[in-house]
């Protein structure tokens, strides 16, 4: 039968037969090189820590760099004060004046900022980025052990992203993907991966229940034990006001850098920002993320309470963490990788069904464009996509189980 192109190509996403695996590897190629220059003239036309416009090299990661010189002078709490935060940043470039980026993880992240801040403010941005993105790669690689993951995963458009902004999306997915990867044959190391995910308590929403609903009950053991330990270390390295001076900090980050969004709306990739970019008041978006969290934590629960391929236990995870939470940035986008190689390992010893390749496709180049899709039109795509994967995951899953219904129903007799 004649096909049109126009059914030619539809028929191609469909099936997924127009990724070939030397256009993905063409692409990846093309795409790493092209960001990998991008990166390299931004620092060359740079006036040595600060790029052309006036931020620092690294933006986000400055805020990490000032804390860790705050507490090296015994002045942890500070860095919980937006002003004198600030203050810190611009002494660390001399005194210029650099855009305000502010200081909201949990108190036990000091030990990163000790840690980078020991060191130049070049060097301890290089080692933050080396040391986080080869753990990413090496627990994408884990997960999905074939010749091209390693390339793939490399040009996945948020690890520039992430680059750029000097942030820790590498550290939540390594955390997240090397915990599922270990949750079958070392609960507690599993466990305890998910503790240290704490840095990060806005993607915990769904962790707990997945672990409850998966009867995960020595992984829970050892996440509740990782966190006391750290609280309790934080409270004898910073003392108790440490805790106190973030908790009071926690209004400025909800009603600047959330609700007002402070951040910008295109940056966050929520139903939350959605709607708030979109004109709704806060209420009103406010019910809209905690909808879908509730669809989302329903989903999760009977996803890991069934019988379905761990794969899409894993991934289906991966993405209800970043649709839960109302504050997810491009750059955490990272995590989603995770989602996208569990998904290509379950294809890969299963099959692929209707236009899965194509939709791993779209989730994998979204980064690139959600923050100027949504900054000219409005179009939330990130959030989209997101959306799209999760259903496809429930889909599978759904599908998985009435064909293993189908095989194990005994034959009529005649």
């Amino acid at each position: 039968m004649w096909q049109g192109p126009w059914q030619a190509k539809w028929q191609a996403l469909r099936s997924g037969d127009w990724l070939t695996p030397a256009r993905a590897r063409g692409y990846s190629l093309i795409l790493l090189v092209l960001c990998a220059v991008a990166i390299i003239g931004w620092i060359a036309i740079s006036d040595g820590l600060i790029d052309r416009n006036g931020k620092p090299i690294g933006t986000d990661f400055s805020n990490v760099y000032a804390a860790g010189e705050l507490t090296w002078q015994g002045r942890a709490a500070d860095a919980y004060q937006p002003a004198l935060q600030h203050e810190a940043e611009k002494a660390t470039f001399g005194g210029r004046e650099v855009p305000f980026f502010g200081w909201h993880y949990p108190p036990f992240f000091f030990a990163v900022a000790v840690v980078v801040a020991a060191l130049p403010y070049a060097w301890g941005l290089t080692l933050w980025l080396i040391a986080s993105l080869a753990a990413y790669l090496a627990v994408i690689r884990a997960i999905l052990p074939r010749a091209e993951t390693l390339l793939t995963a490399a040009a996945f458009p948020a690890v520039f992203v992430n680059i750029g902004h000097g942030q820790n999306g590498f550290l939540t997915a390594a955390l997240l993907g090397c915990a599922l990867q270990l949750i079958d044959r070392r609960p507690w190391l599993a466990g305890v991966l998910i503790g240290l995910l704490a840095y990060k308590p806005q993607f915990g929403v769904m962790i707990p229940i997945a672990l409850v609903a998966g009867g995960r009950w020595s992984s829970i053991a050892a996440a509740v034990a990782t966190v006391a330990v750290l609280i309790a270390v934080s409270f004898v390295a910073l003392g108790t006001g440490i805790w106190h001076a973030f908790a009071d900090s926690m209004q400025f980050t909800q009603t600047v850098v959330l609700e007002q969004g402070g951040t910008g709306w295109e940056k966050i990739q929520s139903a939350f920002s959605a709607a708030r970019n979109w004109g709704a008041d806060i209420r009103t978006a406010y019910a809209i993320q905690i909808a879908l969290g509730l669809v989302l934590a329903a989903s999760v629960a009977w996803l890991w309470r069934s019988d379905s391929a761990f794969e899409l236990k894993a991934a289906g995870l991966a993405t209800a963490s970043l649709l839960a939470t109302p504050y997810v940035l491009d750059y955490d986008l990272v995590v989603l990788a995770i989602a996208i190689a569990f998904v290509a390992r379950h294809g890969f010893i299963y099959g692929f069904r209707d236009y899965e390749i194509s939709v791993l496709a779209a989730a994998w180049l979204t980064p690139l464009l959600t923050r100027a899709v949504a900054g000219i039109t409005g179009i939330p795509l990130g959030l989209m996509v997101l959306l799209a994967l999760h259903l496809f995951i429930m889909r599978r899953a759904l599908h998985d189980r009435e064909a293993a219904t189908f095989a194990d129903a005994p034959i009529a007799q005649a």
